[in-house]
């Protein structure tokens, strides 16, 4: 009999659990109005772009309203400075800042009243030899490729990369980063595994290699980590780490740029 009345309570105790909704609050980074910083800095004598904008929820599409109005600029360990001028909204950018490889890159973001600012090591560069397709080995029965980069790393030295990989002049959404910890002095061939855009022969298949400092591959080692938890490009439910201060979203990076191309075989 107590038995009995032990499992009709247990049951009143369920129904009235189920009865009741409880609104959880999953803490997804939904604040919206922060200011992003985009800043990159490389060897290349392109022009180096920084963008400022403000995030929206990680739920929305990937709109960001312009941050206009801001006074940017990037001095080396030299005493060179580059003043960036504004083009389209929120677009910063300068034409003579060659990045050099070993120097240091300090950004100043000036926005608002409030100024921000961050510290880049430009690594030396690790060359990128190759690049080439294979067959994918989780779409084996439908001609899907999957790209790899190859490459030496050299001994002794800590090396952190990031790559990028667009198809068909696309960029997939998913983040590469990597250090040399389990692959010091050893001959690389790293396969950029995505599931976001399929690979097939014919295609064009292109892939950005950067060298960059600890700081930058913790923030895309950060994403890349928890990529699966917001959309390609936006910002996640759990910010990385930045290395500028005042911390804001966003970060600024001095690194190495190199680019190959291949048509997928």
């Amino acid at each position: 009999m107590k038995r009995t009345k032990y499992y009709i309570s247990v049951l009143f105790i369920v129904l009235i659990a189920a009865s009741c909704t409880k609104v959880v609050d999953l803490k997804l980074g939904n604040n919206t109005g922060e200011l992003v910083i985009e800043g990159n800095i490389d060897d290349s004598s392109k022009p180096q772009t920084i963008t400022l904008s403000r995030n929206v929820p990680f739920t929305n599409t990937n709109t960001y309203p312009p941050v206009t109005g801001a006074t940017i600029s990037v001095t080396d360990g030299n005493g060179n400075n580059g003043q960036f001028t504004e083009g389209p909204p929120g677009t910063y950018s300068v034409s003579r800042l060659q990045g050099i490889q070993g120097n240091t890159y300090t950004m100043t973001v000036i926005t608002n009243g409030k100024t921000y600012t961050a510290v880049s090591i430009m690594p030396v560069l690790v060359p990128l030899d190759s690049i080439s397709s294979i067959q994918s080995v989780f779409n084996k029965g439908n001609n899907i490729r999957d790209i790899t980069v190859h490459y030496k790393d050299p001994a002794g030295i800590p090396n952190q990369y990031r790559f990028i990989l667009y198809v068909n002049s696309v960029q997939v959404k998913r983040v590469f980063a990597y250090d040399d910890q389990f692959i010091d002095g050893k001959s690389v061939n790293l396969e950029l595994a995505e599931n976001d855009i399929d690979i097939h022969p014919g295609d064009t298949a292109t892939v950005v290699m950067q060298c960059i400092d600890k700081p930058i591959f913790t923030y895309w080692n950060t994403l890349m980590q928890q990529q699966g938890n917001g959309p390609g490009g936006g910002v996640t439910p759990s910010n990385p780490p930045t290395n500028i201060t005042p911390a804001t979203l966003g970060y600024f990076s001095a690194h190495t740029t190199q680019i190959k191309t291949i048509v997928v075989q």
